[in-house]
């Protein structure tokens, strides 16, 4: 075997921006703070994808730490333009520094530049065209706007 590893390469995929409702906060849990934001609609497009986000089946489910980090776990479900359904779930970090994580609590517009959302993503679908959506493994870069989210997400190759 050489040991030459090939370097990983990144294809976009979709670009998705949501629309959120109002968090519903559980409070204080054994992992931290404990609030789950509904996602109530968007699009996401790409190259070879497109469609909707449906609403009452899209949510992140988030720890929220002492320092304003958030440990995001997001499920959502997405319905492409030819009806095909897909199961997403993504699993990362939001961070910043502690004046950027206040705002972004607020509600504040924030720049993507200034903080740091990271995901890992996995994609289901019972789509015949989309079985390579199976097999994949994706990351996700995301940011908040004022009412949304947008998250990118690319193949890694």
């Amino acid at each position: 075997m050489s040991d030459q590893l090939p370097d990983p390469r990144l294809t976009r995929i979709y670009r998705l921006e949501a629309t959120l409702g109002e968090p519903l906060d559980v409070g204080d849990v054994a992992q931290g703070h404990r609030r789950i934001v509904p996602q109530t609609g968007g699009r996401f497009t790409g190259p070879e994808i497109s469609g909707k986000l449906l609403p009452g089946a899209s949510a992140d489910w988030q720890i929220v730490l002492p320092d304003g980090t958030a440990l995001g776990d997001i499920r959502f479900t997405l319905q492409t333009d030819r009806g095909d359904l897909l199961y997403v779930r993504s699993q990362g970090v939001r961070h910043g520094s502690a004046e950027v994580l206040a705002r972004l609590s607020r509600g504040e517009e924030v720049g993507g530049s200034e903080y740091v959302v990271r995901t890992s993503t996995q994609v289901e679908t019972a789509a015949p065209d989309f079985e390579w959506l199976n097999k994949g493994v994706f990351i996700s870069v995301a940011g908040r706007q004022v009412g949304g989210v947008i998250y990118v997400v690319y193949l890694v190759g």
